[in-house]
């Protein structure tokens, strides 16, 4: 029982190594000036980056806007989450 206890954490730990993006969905509130501002404001983008991934939520639906480990992903989550962004967060692939 002890081993099954152990390879599971095992798999906890490795699980948390892995990249996490935080993607911003398109949403029919926030305007896309508004999203730019957050995405510099939040992440310290310039303009041109920002603008560029907020392009993409716009026409395609949504944008990886970050990708790292699993504990900040979680905070930029939250601080997206604050800003009224609709977001989620999904393993790299």
């Amino acid at each position: 029982m002890a081993d099954s206890d152990t390879l599971t954490k095992t798999r906890e730990d490795t699980s948390l190594d892995v990249p996490w993006n935080v993607v911003v969905h398109d949403d029919p509130v926030n305007l896309m000036g508004y999203v730019t501002y957050v995405l510099m404001k939040i992440f310290g983008y310039d303009e041109k980056k920002a603008a560029i991934l907020m392009l993409q939520v716009h026409k395609q639906g949504r944008s990886i806007v970050w990708t790292g480990q699993r504990e900040k992903a979680e905070f930029y989550l939250q601080q997206l989450q604050a800003h009224q962004l609709k977001t989620s967060l999904e393993k790299a692939a």
